[in-house]
């Protein structure tokens, strides 16, 4: 389907294949569901086969439409998946093909009902009760939840997720309500409860159990949710759906609502106070040393997992009522003697789903709670592990919802402690729980920063491999936490009027950069060293290689001297890095922000501290035998790659064309390296403005700027290197280059180093063209003189904008407050339910909005200041005098370059100068 369609008509071959397929095909179904369900005792798998078959092929057809042709018969063969869904009996099902075949049978029924409900309501409300009593039927099999198989458990998810389906319509409260206690009693609290099966789950793979049962990822409780797969997740996502229910809205409360009145939906009372609170009060709470098979401790259990699923419900109520349930239904489980490790974990669990709705009163008991927790030794034969990751996660949670912990280096000596362990997955979950502290903490934290970061480079230092290949998600989660650490370091900068702080500032971002050197050079100098000859062309895994980047790059800003260099074996450090990232093919915008951070650090510190030009020296690595590739090179092909990836990318990749362009010192001996990147950047770049140039777009400017630098650098190489990618290629980018420096072009050119970068090319490509005129140029060097002369009022008018924004800066935070109080006050007079067509039109709006950002990248990059070295130094109004001086007679000629009258009155307001040179004589 196209989203950015409001009403997408139906595919024709769809109907087609409706018409003469699927219709004759529903007799033949009805046949077979007859024949199979006859087989009382046994199964044909024949029979089976064709019906999962013609199920899919219906649900493939009204997935995303409903042809014309099937609507009249949906009555009908939802009656025959009623049948077949009716004839299951999930806890003496076998493993038999036959029986497989059914029970995938019913589950495409149960998702084909999902998909009706939610995108076919006007066909098939008249079936809903018929859909309730069915789903109910299969939802009350979880009693034996224990005793399923997978898929079997997976039909009970499904009808769960049907009735929640149900619920969230008009019609839905009527047809569900009736059975609220039903299925809390009968379907919903026999899957909560703690079963044989999650206790063996727990003593064979802890990861899968937490996984299973104790969700991250229920964040909004839905229901429309789709993919929970569990029967437990979905009963959790059904009971907060009727936790949230008030029922339905009466056409006399709706009339009669005045404006402004916003307390008469708070006076309805919702499920979850009226029924589901009161109903899990009722089990009481197990006694100390309570058996693991006990009913009780089973009851508490699913007391406790309903409670992770109410957070909407109790976002909603007063924090009182929160608190009371909080304090005397979990917080006692923390203070029984002997409570079974099942119960603390759900209880960790529960806390952390309901973090957000935690008065802060209580939290620093909760918190106290859970580091007793964090640090739960195994009990006998019991592994504690879900115990620790689910404190680990509800102390995240509580820090991301501002709780401020008393005593943080308490909670991080804690951490680094733990870190010792050999158990990786003990050390993963501590390495994302220091990131999580790191990043909540920040100023708070960062005075202990250099304290610690020796030992958690220690603890990683450990779980490295000692021969080439991906490390363990242990070492990226330490990574992971490293690189938070050294951004916090560096937002603690202190104001440089404070000597006594900045020094001591230097003095730890100092210690910190040599504990990351280290660090990097174990990983990828020292662990990766040859064993022998047949391995001597490996380089390290490039695993985690955008944390390390921002390590790298925390090193470097750190540098001062050449002899630092040296000591942190930087150029060595870059070598390794430099062949990493010009291999790295795996785009992705979260794995290679840090890398481009890391190229402008590059230059900086080759600006700052190269004098003997190691950034670009021909170096044999020891690591990379027979690579001689310099610095610059390797950063560059990355750059090269970045340029035809997604778009922020590329936004990224010709900011820094810029910087390794205009910044490096190249030499007479290093020339033929710029020569040689020069090239490749125009190609890929120019490649890219071949795809988009048919129609101006967003993408235009970055590119047509990188190839400016690259034709300021070499231009009667790049002027061929353009020709020779396409018949008047040259022509192709100037002409594009005009178009994005005018007036009228959008996005304009925003910042003044674009602006500058675009006049001194502008000015060149003008003065090449008319070194030899031909008739077929005219029209390219108009609108190339007309662009510049509009680029150097743009120019003048950008420095002067700042100025007037600052003076006008309190009038505008003024407006824009009244207007929003304006607003408020009309949305509240407006206020009405949306149409179908007008949802489906703004709908369509958002998504064709949405597109266009994808295109055309980050908009952030926009107005970005671009690296011009020497350029910034090039007086432009000079450089633009002398070229229209040069040039009088041919420019002031009538039929070869007549400026637009208002572009010349402007020119003629901005700069007086011009006025004698542009009067014919």
């Amino acid at each position: 389907m196209n989203p950015k369609v409001p009403k997408e008509p139906m595919p024709s071959q769809l109907e087609l294949i409706a018409k003469d397929i699927l219709v004759p095909l529903q007799a033949t179904f009805r046949h077979f569901v007859d024949k199979a369900l006859s087989l009382q005792d046994r199964i044909q798998v024949e029979f089976e086969q064709i019906l999962l078959i013609i199920c899919k092929c219906m649900y493939f057809a009204v997935r995303s439409y409903m042809p014309s042709a099937l609507s009249p018969l949906l009555p009908s063969f939802c009656y025959d998946l009623f049948r077949i869904l009716d004839s299951l009996s999930l806890d003496r099902t076998s493993s038999k093909d036959g029986s497989m075949l059914r029970l995938k049978t019913a589950k495409r029924s149960l998702i084909i009902f999902c998909t009706l409900v939610t995108r076919h309501r006007k066909h098939t409300d008249k079936l809903m009760p018929s859909i309730i009593n069915c789903a109910f039927k299969l939802a009350k099999q979880s009693t034996c939840i224990a005793k399923l198989d997978p898929l079997s458990e997976r039909i009970v998810s499904l009808a769960f997720d049907v009735i929640s389906h149900i619920l969230e319509t008009g019609p839905g409260w009527r047809f569900v309500s009736p059975h609220f206690s039903s299925l809390l009693n009968s379907a919903i609290f026999p899957v909560l409860s703690l079963n044989q099966k999650d206790i063996v789950e727990w003593e064979e793979d802890t990861d899968e159990y937490i996984r299973k049962n104790l969700p991250s990822d229920l964040d909004e409780i839905s229901g429309w949710a789709e993919d929970l797969f569990t029967a437990r997740k979905s009963a959790i996502n059904l009971l907060g759906v009727i936790a949230m229910s008030k029922g339905p809205p009466t056409v006399s409360s709706v009339s009669k609502r005045k404006k402004g009145d916003k307390s008469k939906g708070r006076q309805q009372r919702s499920v979850g106070e009226l029924l589901v609170i009161p109903f899990l009060s009722k089990f009481p709470m197990p006694s100390d040393g309570e058996e693991t098979s006990s009913k009780i401790l089973s009851d508490y259990y699913g007391v406790l997992m309903a409670y992770g699923g109410l957070q909407d419900f109790l976002r909603e109520i007063s924090s009182e009522y929160t608190t009371t349930l909080v304090r005397n239904r979990v917080l006692p489980l923390y203070s029984l003697g002997q409570c079974s490790p099942y119960l603390i974990a759900t209880a960790n669990w529960v806390i952390g789903e309901l973090a957000s709705c935690l008065p802060q009163a209580m939290n620093a008991d909760i918190y106290s709670s859970l580091m007793k927790t964090l640090t739960m030794p195994d009990i006998g034969n019991i592994n504690c592990y879900p115990v620790r990751a689910s404190a680990a996660g509800a102390i995240a949670e509580l820090l991301e919802n501002d709780y401020v912990p008393a005593d943080w280096l308490t909670l991080l000596q804690v951490l680094v402690n733990g870190l010792g362990s050999e158990d990786e997955s003990e050390a993963s979950l501590l390495f994302q729980l220091l990131g999580t502290v790191v990043e909540a903490g920040q100023q708070n934290v960062a005075t202990h920063i250099p304290v610690i970061v020796s030992s958690i480079a220690g603890a990683i230092t450990k779980h490295l491999p000692p021969i080439p290949e991906p490390w363990p998600q242990v070492v990226e989660q330490g990574f992971a936490a490293l690189a938070v650490m050294a951004q916090t370091w560096q937002d603690y900068m202190p104001d440089e009027t404070k000597k006594q702080q900045n020094q001591e500032w230097q003095c730890g971002r100092a210690a910190i950069a040599r504990t990351f050197s280290s660090l990097l050079q174990q990983a990828w100098l020292i662990s990766v060293k040859p064993m022998d000859s047949a391995i001597c062309s490996t380089l390290p895994p490039p695993s985690c290689i955008d944390d390390a980047s921002a390590l790298l790059g925390f090193i470097m800003q750190s540098v001062i001297t050449l002899e630092e260099v040296k000591e942190l074996k930087i150029t060595e450090l870059l070598a390794v890095w430099s062949d990493l990232i010009a291999d790295w093919h795996a785009w992705e915008e979260i794995e290679d922000l840090a890398i481009f951070s890391s190229i402008r650090e590059a230059v900086n510190l080759h600006r700052r501290v190269d004098y003997t030009d190691f950034f670009m020296r021909r170096m044999s690595s020891h690591i990379s035998s027979g690579s001689t590739r310099t610095i610059i090179e390797g950063i560059s092909a990355f750059v090269t790659e970045a340029i035809t990836a997604y778009p922020s990318a590329m936004w990224r990749a010709c900011s820094c064309v810029h910087a390794l362009l205009n910044i490096p010192r190249f030499s007479f001996e290093t020339g033929t390296v710029k020569q040689l990147i020069t090239v490749a950047f125009t190609q890929a770049a120019f490649s890219r403005f071949k795809d988009t140039h048919n129609r101006p777009a967003g993408l235009w400017k970055p590119l047509l700027l990188a190839i400016s630098s690259c034709y300021l650098s070499y231009p009667e190489k790049i002027k061929q290197i353009l020709e020779k990618e396409k018949d008047n290629g040259f022509l192709l980018w100037a002409c594009g280059l005009a178009h994005v420096s005018s007036s009228s072009f959008e996005p304009s050119l925003s910042s003044e180093s674009e602006i500058k970068l675009a006049v001194i090319t502008l000015a060149k490509v003008v003065e090449q063209l008319l070194g030899s005129p031909s008739d077929s140029d005219i029209k390219i060097y108009r609108d190339c003189f007309v662009s510049l002369m509009e680029a150097c009022i743009h120019l003048k008018e950008v420095g002067q904008e700042d100025e007037e924004e600052e003076d006008g800066a309190g009038d505008i935070e003024n407006e824009a407050s009244d207007e929003e109080s304006d607003d408020d006050e009309d949305s509240e007079e407006d206020e009405r339910e949306e149409t179908e067509e007008e949802f489906l039109e703004r709908y369509a709006k958002a998504a064709d909005e949405l597109s266009e950002m994808v295109e055309e990248g980050d908009v952030e990059y926009e107005a970005q200041e671009l690296e011009l070295g020497s350029l910034d130094e090039v007086d432009i109004q000079k450089t633009v005098l002398s070229l229209v001086q040069k040039h009088r007679q041919i420019l002031i000629q009538v039929q070869a370059l007549p400026l637009p009258y208002s572009v010349f009155q402007r020119v003629l307001s901005t700069f007086p100068e011009y006025g004698l040179l542009f009067q014919v004589s």
